[in-house]
């Protein structure tokens, strides 16, 4: 039978994504990988070229599917940073692969194309909600989008409990930190007051 060359890359991807969020670059076995995948170590370098080629794929992958598959909202940026929240509570390999990039390769997976152009697409969202007035201009777009997503990481970095009341109580200190931070203020509201953000 001819070989499926497509879902034997999304096989390849699959186990190589559990091999690098628990081992990082240097830790993980291309032979691991192989024998998760159903395939061999030849086949694997001819898709990926090497191990650091195969980790800079599944990076992409990851990170861009999970940046599409969370639409961002301009007007409720919120809303948004609690659904990202949410998103790395559910696949927490996200983070993982990320802090290892950070480790081990400073962090130069970031700067992948399809990464760059998905992110400059969110960026864009919130620079034209600030022209528009929806959202505080305070802090130019890449660096408020920036700002929300050190927010969101933050939980990933921290020894918190993992029962639900914790995480429910940090996924809303998320939402209400990101919301002072885009608050619009009205001109005829008192120096030093704000609002609060409702539930």
């Amino acid at each position: 039978m001819k070989r499926d060359a497509r879902a034997t890359r999304q096989r390849i991807l699959g186990a190589a994504t559990a091999e690098f969020s628990q081992y990082g670059l240097a830790g993980a076995r291309v032979d691991r990988v192989a024998a998760a995948s159903g395939s061999n170590k030849a086949m694997i370098y001819a898709y990926f070229g090497s191990k650091e080629g195969l980790f800079e794929a599944v990076g992409e992958a990851l990170v861009t599917w999970h940046l599409n598959e969370v639409p961002l909202d301009a007007s409720d940026l919120p809303g948004y940073a609690a659904r990202v929240f949410d998103r790395y509570q559910q696949h927490p390999e996200l983070m993982r692969l990320v802090g290892w990039d950070r480790l081990e390769r400073g962090g130069v997976g970031g700067q992948a194309p399809g990464m760059i152009e998905t992110a400059q697409g969110k960026i864009e969202a919130i620079r034209r909600a600030q022209e528009a007035g929806l959202i505080d201009g305070h802090f130019p777009a890449p660096i408020l989008f920036e700002l929300m997503l050190a927010l969101i990481e933050l939980r990933v970095y921290t020894a918190d409990s993992q029962d639900e009341r914790a995480l429910t109580e940090r996924r809303n200190a998320v939402r209400d930190a990101v919301a002072r931070l885009v608050e619009v203020r009205s001109p005829a509201r008192p120096a030093g007051t704000s609002t609060r953000w409702e539930e």
